[in-house]
């Protein structure tokens, strides 16, 4: 029997001000770091409001959460228990289409205002080989008229240049994005813009404004009826900003903040002095398993996750992809028991509750790749160790995009015209910003793929997972 349970707000929310902004209020953020902020309000009080902001979509639900005091639910649900709680901790929002252009940069010109966390995934930081990518057409535009910006990058440092103005101290961006060094990222893209604009900004920048590495973690599918469902017998009504996760989340930060800390350590977040192995531990055993699920799961036929756990035969390949080919790619602090947590994520994957469609997961799949199969592919190869899996998962890729009808993904028309190619892995491989060049350089790699793309389209991706995966 499944029992339900509802968590108000314990803190004041009188007392809160705008000292967080949050760019990207879409599901993740509802469900990870405004709860994290949620739960350390109740645990140490304080002024830590955050205002939330979207740039493009949403418009329609900021106003919605506007017209319910800015109190939304989070449902953490798993096959025996829903929890849901009631997030207090947004109290305002922002959108152009609702505000205005200037709202948002004028908000960070506030001295109120410390910390700004982003979700904009990870085509917003218009990044191309780690650096801002300067033929992006968000870009030129925003380069144009750097005062009306479009773009997330645009929109920071404009709002840094009016803060700079505003002769303020600096603040602290925190990047929620899963992307390796996600911190570091930002700062480049922002500096690269910033130097495009005003040399003496990005000099500012440099010298006041901090960009944390973080690693986040909780699976929050696509709010779908199941979700709108629990809220609605919960709650007797529906909340249109509600969402629907897993019970697991987990949040570890770096130490460098340049104007205070909010209560996220309280929220129970992991504050440390270096994320990289915790962030390498997700992007591989956890992401990377969830793309590889994506694309051969679909290739099977399956519609979820959790589908796919109910695969005997793929549960045993993404465990042994896990355990053989990600793990031992990764250098964890003493006390990481990888084995533990890799059976811990099979036991999340497989969550009843949440309907995490493999569909949702294979969007933006040329961004995700890079850190989540190829970095540790490109180790193995240095190495002289198996990766068949992990082959097998990047073929996958190509064999999907070769068969679907609509590719969601911001290259969509370069991966369609190359999957329709007399040699489709060579003409995806060979596109600039995914492979590495000193993998793209190894024969080696290339070999492996074209040999895996081979036995999915001669034997299918059932008998190959039989035989790379064996009970």
């Amino acid at each position: 029997m499944t029992t339900t349970e509802i968590i108000a707000p314990t803190y004041d929310r009188a007392a809160l001000r705008p000292r967080i902004l949050h760019l990207g209020f879409g599901g993740f953020a509802r469900a990870h770091p405004m709860v994290f902020l949620n739960e350390g309000l109740a645990a140490r009080g304080g002024d830590w409001g955050a205002v939330v902001a979207r740039l493009h979509s949403g418009a329609e639900g900021l106003r919605a959460l506007r017209e319910a005091d800015h109190l939304y639910h989070v449902a953490e649900a798993d096959g025996d228990r829903i929890a849901i709680r009631r997030i207090g901790a947004v109290i305002g929002t922002l959108h152009p289409l609702n505000d205005g252009t200037d709202a948002i940069p004028d908000l960070m010109a506030t001295e109120a205002l410390a910390l700004v966390t982003t979700t904009v995934t990870e085509k917003g930081y218009c990044a191309v080989n780690g650096r801002l990518d300067r033929d992006h057409p968000g870009v030129i535009g925003d380069l144009a008229s750097p005062t009306r910006p479009g773009t997330a990058i645009g929109v920071l440092v404009e709002g840094l240049a009016r803060r700079r103005a505003a002769r303020l101290g600096g603040l602290t961006i925190l990047s929620c994005d899963n992307l390796p060094e996600n911190g570091a990222l930002t700062r480049r893209v922002v500096l690269d813009f910033a130097r495009a604009c005003d040399a003496d900004l990005a000099e500012w920048i440099e010298g006041q404004v901090r960009f944390p590495n973080s690693m986040v973690d909780r699976i929050v599918p696509a709010m779908g009826e199941e979700g709108h469902r629990i809220l609605r017998d919960a709650l007797g009504r529906d909340d249109p900003n509600g969402i629907l996760c897993e019970p697991f989340r987990q949040w570890v930060i770096e130490d460098d903040f340049a104007a205070g800390r909010p209560p996220f350590a309280e929220g129970g977040a992991q504050i440390v002095a270096d994320v990289l192995p915790f962030e390498e531990m997700k992007l591989r055993m956890l992401n990377g398993a969830h793309t590889a699920l994506a694309c051969l799961g679909q290739l099977l036929g399956h519609d979820t996750v959790a589908d796919c756990m109910g695969d005997a035969a793929l549960r045993r390949a993404i465990r042994h992809l896990m355990m053989h080919e990600q793990a031992p790619t990764l250098n964890m602090p003493d006390g990481v028991d990888l084995a533990a947590y890799a059976e811990a994520l099979l036991r999340r994957f497989a969550n009843p509750r949440l309907r995490h469609r493999l569909a949702q997961i294979a969007t933006d799949t040329s961004q995700k790749i890079p850190q989540r199969l190829l970095a540790p592919a490109e180790v193995h190869l240095r190495r002289g160790t198996p990766w068949d899996m992990t082959a097998l998962a990047i073929a996958g890729w190509i064999a999907l995009l070769r068969r679907s009808d609509e590719i969601a993904d911001p290259r969509a028309d370069e991966l369609r015209a190359a999957s329709r190619a007399d040699d489709p892995v060579s003409a995806i491989l060979a596109l600039g910003g995914i492979v590495p060049d000193s993998l793209r350089a190894r024969p080696d790699f290339v070999t492996e793929i074209h040999a895996a793309h081979d036995l999915i389209q001669t034997r299918g991706v059932a008998r190959i997972i039989a035989t790379r995966a064996p009970s």
